[in-house]
């Protein structure tokens, strides 16, 4: 202990007694000798006690983390008669035998910032900015695990003790001399009189840890087009090893230093930045959270009250908001929202488990605003990966195994990094075809409907997950020929077809008075001064809003389907049983749980937690809108032309009667030309 100065190593064993008091006790209680524990100490709490300690701390991690974990053990000490006490007594009281407290020697304080600091670029750079300055710091780190590499056993500290004096002291791995241990030249006893050169290196003084190395990429959602995500390796040590995988949202604090890369023949060697994780923190489960505050809440109820008469209404005047630049097009409009809310994951009485992500796949001509879609739904997601059929390979979509210094590593794909999220595929059958195999795309079909990838590639074996909404666009193959199925339309298997929930069809058909329409607004966005009265309801929803509202409306809402709301659902899955022939990769099983789907997003949509006839007729619309062929609605088929009308209401009415109709249950529903 002589090594540190004493003043602040007493001010944070004193901190640690008052302000962590359950967590020492806790470790104190706990059974296993040579477990290290994580001590959480929040940054914000030092910076109040000590402001000039919690300095020293930010400029001079390495000497106060160790410090930090000796004052640990001492809070220990301090804290063991009390513990003893609250074992006797519990011990008497329950008649259990529990082993008794004691003081454990691996204990590692963890440092947590979050907050305002986190939006500090001096303390938070991101990993693109990190430079020499940057070096020897307390940093904070956001980013995506992209590589995650196995988990080794490295030397720790030794501890030697001096012949002359009897002083005993630790020496640190150098993690810029490939973790070597140096031996001490001379005693770091502060006694004058000692100046030996002799030191013993004590029984047992040798200390192992565990030992891991990931990679993390910071995300592509923070960088402007052009910008190449950098990368930076993190070791992960003790307590920490093996708590993420390849495809996590991580917050990683430590320290950067740097260590010499490998000696190879005529290359230079030269130091690599590193960054030694002290504390790490999985958001994968916050990783959609957007800050949605009261007041925004309030709005959203109050937008809805002041179209509880006209409900339609409200609906539009929200999916006008999504790619406000390309005209009309309600049908993809509605199916892109639909898709984004998605529906309720469950697990049925088997154990299996139903996704409730929903896919879309946009087949068109060239010039149908496909892309725009993609681009545009990428930015209302919050985590989300946009890549061509083109520029991508089988391994970058799912996953590849690399070697890195003789080890081999898994580095995860677009599908993988998009986990929780969104990912955009455009050109997908030039992807699937040009550049992939046959056992590659059935893994697309594992990683669409099983939501995982299973791997098995240089001895690793393993299953990543893929919990994420493919939204994909295609050029169909030639002239797309109404007359013949999707599968020969656009070269997509019948297997992969039937995953998706949603495929539209836009054509490029002439058609003079479409042309004209659009021609207008083309021309009209062109004159910005120029009053645009039919855009005055998308301005209530800006981009900000509409992702606000999308993530709310996901998180808040678990619609549960009403009896009217199934058997309409139930009478349209039977119907197109019998009468699906030329549309048979869509009528499967998958298309009565895309309906379900689709009908819980819309009551989400409409800010409902309840399933009623509108949803199941909308559902219904929009898997009509799938079908080369309709058994309902006669102009299936061509989503492009489809527009807004002034009276969404009045067309519903129209549209359900019709489907009522077809599916031979006016009895059942006497109220069905009513909303």
């Amino acid at each position: 202990m002589e090594l540190y100065d004493n003043r602040p190593e007493k001010i944070l064993t004193d901190f640690l007694t008052e302000y962590y008091s359950d967590q020492l006790h806790s470790i104190l209680l706990s059974s296993d000798l040579r477990l290290h524990y994580p001590l959480y100490v929040d940054f914000a709490e030092v910076l109040e006690h000590d402001s000039p300690l919690s300095h020293e701390i930010l400029f001079e991690p390495t000497k106060y983390l160790r410090i930090f974990d000796e004052s640990a053990k001492l809070a220990q000490e301090i804290m063991f008669g009390q513990a003893k006490k609250v074992w006797e007594h519990e011990r008497q009281k329950e008649d259990l035998e529990r082993p008794p407290p004691s003081i454990k020697e691996f204990v590692h304080v963890r440092i947590e910032i979050h907050g305002p600091m986190l939006d500090n670029p001096e303390l938070c750079p991101s990993i693109g900015r990190v430079r020499v300055k940057h070096r020897g710091i307390l940093l904070t780190l956001k980013g995506t695990v992209i590589r995650s590499g196995s988990i080794k056993m490295i030397d720790g500290e030794r501890e030697y003790e001096c012949r002359k004096c009897k002083h005993r002291f630790k020496v640190h791995p150098e993690l810029e001399s490939r973790n070597s241990i140096p031996k001490p030249i001379s005693c770091p006893s502060k006694k004058p009189y000692c100046e030996s050169t002799s030191f013993q290196l004590l029984e047992g003084g040798k200390i192992c840890h565990d030992y891991q190395e990931i990679k993390i990429q910071e995300s592509t959602q923070v960088l402007g087009v052009g910008a190449i995500p950098r990368s930076v390796p993190v070791i992960l040590q003790d307590d920490l090893v093996d708590i993420v995988k390849a495809g996590d949202d991580v917050i990683v604090t430590g320290v950067l230093t740097a260590k010499w890369s490998p000696e190879l023949k005529d290359v230079r060697c030269d130091l690599e930045p590193v960054f030694v994780a002290n504390y790490v923190r999985r958001i994968n489960e916050v990783k959609l959270d957007i800050e949605i505050p009261d007041d925004i809440v309030w709005k959203f109820k109050t937008f809805w009250s002041d179209f509880k008469d006209t409900p339609l209404n409200g609906r539009n005047a929200i999916l006008r908001a999504i790619c406000p630049q390309v005209y009309g097009l309600f049908t993809v409009k509605l199916a892109v929202a639909l898709t984004l809310i998605g529906g309720v994951q469950h697990v049925d009485g088997s154990g299996t488990k139903v996704r409730g992500e929903s896919h879309l796949l946009l087949v068109g001509d060239p010039g149908t605003g496909k892309s725009q879609f993609l681009k545009f739904a990428a930015k209302l997601s919050k985590r989300s990966v946009i890549t061509t059929g083109l520029g991508s390979s089988s391994a970058g979509l799912t996953v590849t195994a690399v070697k890195d210094g003789g080890e081999w590593m898994l580095e995860a794909g677009a599908l993988v990094l998009a986990d929780g999220g969104l990912c955009c595929i455009d050109e997908f059958d030039s992807f699937l075809f040009d550049s992939m195999r046959e056992h590659d795309r059935a893994t697309i079909h594992e990683a669409m409907e099983q939501q995982t990838i299973s791997v098995a590639k240089a001895g690793l074996v393993t299953t990543l997950s893929t919990r994420t909404i493919v939204f994909g666009a295609t050029n169909p193959k030639g002239r797309y020929d109404p007359e013949q199925s999707l599968s020969i339309n656009t070269t997509l298997s019948g297997p992969l077809i039937s995953r998706f929930d949603i495929v539209l069809v836009l054509l490029d058909t002439k058609n003079p008075d479409w042309d004209k329409v659009v021609s207008d607004h083309i021309l009209d966005q062109a004159e910005p001064e120029k009053d645009k009265c039919h855009e005055d309801l998308g301005k209530m929803w800006p981009l900000s809003m509409l992702r606000r509202y999308i993530h709310f409306v996901k998180g808040y809402f678990r619609p549960t389907l009403t009896k009217e709301a199934e058997s309409v659902i139930s009478r349209y899955y039977q119907l197109q049983r019998r009468t699906g022939k030329e549309n048979a990769a869509r009528t499967t099983v998958r298309m009565l749980e895309s309906l379900i789907r689709l009908a819980q997003a819309h009551a989400r949509l409409m800010f409902r937690n309840e399933v009623t006839r509108l949803d199941a007729i909308t559902a219904i619309l929009c898997i009509e809108s799938s079908m080369t062929t309709s058994a309902i609605v006669d102009s299936a088929g061509n989503a492009l032309h489809s527009n807004f009308t002034d009276n969404p209401d009045q067309q519903y009415v129209m549209q359900e009667k019709q489907i009522l109709a077809k599916l031979n249950s006016p009895d059942e529903f006497p109220d069905a030309i009513t909303l």
